[in-house]
């Protein structure tokens, strides 16, 4: 069986609903953060080095990273479903989103987190990094149009983990100069199997921060 290791208001969340979204059996292990430092409690570095989540047990292996966990459950346990055919142009498509959410769109974000915490000797880093947040929300804004999914217009792997990039968005307050995307985020939150995620591992709440 499949274990997921869950550390609350985190980008296990995205896992958390993949599961459900396939239908999957699973054993969920939930985490709390550290009630100070809203860090990660260190029992995850007994399951992987890095200490992070999501972190999932699969076969006796353990996987990290979002974008990988996906990408495996999805060709191990997907039989087709979320993800397009790997001969078509569409699949390019999804590869580039799953990649791109935590290999470019998370960094200025991320960044934004850490100015926020410098106080006023963060002040000059702001115009910079607001200008790639917006320049990131730009181009995902643009990409989706009035579609209501990232590929092909179905419903995907790529639009789970894509989730958690405007989820930051949204915490920070960039997302409102972009309503197709909180529409978009909103179709997200409406799906029965977000809904059953959430229901199981808790509600996001990012608080602004976005650590995993």
């Amino acid at each position: 069986m499949l274990k997921l290791h869950h550390l609350v208001s985190s980008r296990s969340q995205r896992i958390l609903w993949l599961l459900e979204e396939l239908g999957l059996d699973y054993e969920l292990v939930i985490y709390p953060r550290d009630a100070k430092t809203s860090f990660a409690p260190p029992e995850l570095k007994a399951i992987h080095p890095l200490g992070k989540s999501p972190l999932l047990e699969d076969d006796g292996r353990v996987l990290a990273e979002s974008g990988a966990i996906i990408d495996t459950v999805l060709r191990r346990h997907g039989q087709g479903r979320l993800t397009p055919p790997p001969d078509s142009a569409e699949y390019d498509a999804y590869v580039h989103w799953l990649h791109y959410a935590e290999g470019s769109a998370m960094l200025p974000l991320v960044l934004g987190v850490y100015m926020g915490r410098l106080g006023e000797a963060g002040a000059p880093l702001e115009p910079r990094i607001s200008s790639e947040v917006r320049n990131h929300l730009g181009y995902i804004s643009g990409a989706l149009g009035q579609r209501d999914y990232l590929v092909g217009n179905n419903f995907s792997g790529a639009d789970i983990q894509m989730s958690f990039v405007l989820e930051a968005a949204r915490s920070s307050g960039a997302l409102e100069a972009f309503p197709n995307l909180i529409a978009y985020l909103e179709r997200l939150h409406a799906r029965p199997g977000y809904q059953r995620a959430i229901q199981r591992g808790g509600p996001i709440n990012l608080g602004g921060q976005g650590k995993r």
